[in-house]
């Protein structure tokens, strides 16, 4: 495969409007007499003093399924194959998160809506036969691959939901993830995964203008459970059709899987209920010890994109130079989880 070339006309402007329609739609949900001027009122979870809407993931979704109807009516990406598996997934996760922004829905009824979208994705052929690490291939029989994708997809749906509790975290994370995976797409030459990364990144951009810190408006539940879904179906899509395997797709959004898992854990062995709203985060522990919003997600923004010119360093390496690097890694996230242990304790 070769790259795909400059973009098209058909190509930008559904980006454009991707991000100029979750623009409008975050600035006019922020303000007061919106039908979706829903407000996350602060509580001993949340890190928020003031209360602040939480329906900026509608503008999100909205854009983004805007986009995606004007790719497929330009020609530039099909409405058919992933792609409408994808649509599919993402309004239903979107329609049970704006109604649990507003009404609470119980955690049963989200989690068997979660696992239905990601089913979805099953459906959609996004079975992995084999899992594809650094000179090794090890074959997944489907017994094995269905439920590991499911708790894969199911995983990546909520710890995106966990992670969304900062401002302009989430939100950037998306923009520099999708972003470098439509990179990747440009670069493997596959033009409609190109274009449908491109617009999630382009939507969670065209938000993050109002959410970054001091944010006017955050993205709840109508958005973040989505971004997740959308990150592990373009994953599974890539490792699929082999424009990246799936454990570069884990490293581009570790910094917000290993913060999620470790923090789970953690949470599971000490006996707490995992599911509930929580302060315990490395990035929330971060801004309680005294850092700012805005210099916290400043420097996960730089992790991020350290993360991501390391994976694009990596992908045409030796074996053990990928290895390396995951191993690199694996030993930094180490040494911050132990400097905000630190950081707590002493205050420095």
């Amino acid at each position: 495969m070769g790259r795909a070339g400059l973009l098209p006309l058909i190509d930008i402007a559904p980006i454009l409007l991707a991000l100029s329609v979750a623009g409008w739609l975050s600035w006019r949900f922020s303000l007061p007499g919106s039908f979706f001027h829903v407000l996350d009122h602060p509580g001993e979870r949340s890190l928020h003093q003031q209360a602040t809407p939480r329906s900026g993931g509608v503008a999100i979704v909205i854009a983004i399924l805007l986009s995606w109807g004007l790719a497929g009516i330009v020609g530039a990406a099909p409405w058919q194959g992933v792609f409408s598996w994808l649509l599919a997934g993402t309004s239903l996760l979107a329609i049970i998160g704006g109604m649990d922004d507003r009404w609470d829905l119980s955690p049963g009824v989200r989690l068997l809506m979660q696992i239905v979208a990601a089913l979805l994705l099953l459906m959609a052929g996004l079975l992995p036969h084999q899992l594809s690490l650094p000179g090794l291939n090890l074959a997944l029989p489907g017994a094995i691959a269905m439920p590991l994708s499911l708790l894969f997809v199911l995983w990546m749906t909520n710890l995106y939901n966990f992670m969304d509790g900062m401002d302009g975290f989430a939100a950037g994370m998306a923009v520099i993830g999708f972003s470098t995976f439509s990179g990747l797409g440009w670069w493997a030459g596959d033009p409609i995964f190109m274009l449908s990364a491109a617009i999630i990144a382009a939507a969670s951009g065209g938000f993050l203008l109002f959410n970054f810190p001091p944010a006017r408006i955050f993205m709840g539940d109508a958005g973040s459970p989505v971004l997740g879904f959308l990150a592990a179906g373009l994953m599974l899509w890539a490792d699929r059709e082999g424009l990246f395997p799936l454990w570069v797709g884990v490293l581009i959004f570790s910094p917000f899987i290993v913060d999620a898992s470790l923090t789970l854990l953690r949470r599971l062995l000490a006996g707490k209920k995992v599911w509930q709203a929580h302060r315990e985060h490395c990035y929330q522990r971060l801004v309680q010890s005294g850092w700012s919003h805005r210099r916290t997600v400043l420097w996960a923004y730089g992790l991020m994109l350290a993360v991501c010119a390391s994976v694009l360093m990596a992908l045409n390496q030796k074996v053990v130079v990928q290895w390396g690097i995951i191993g690199f890694w694996g030993v930094l996230y180490t040494g911050i989880v132990l400097m905000v242990r630190k950081k707590e304790n002493t205050g420095a």
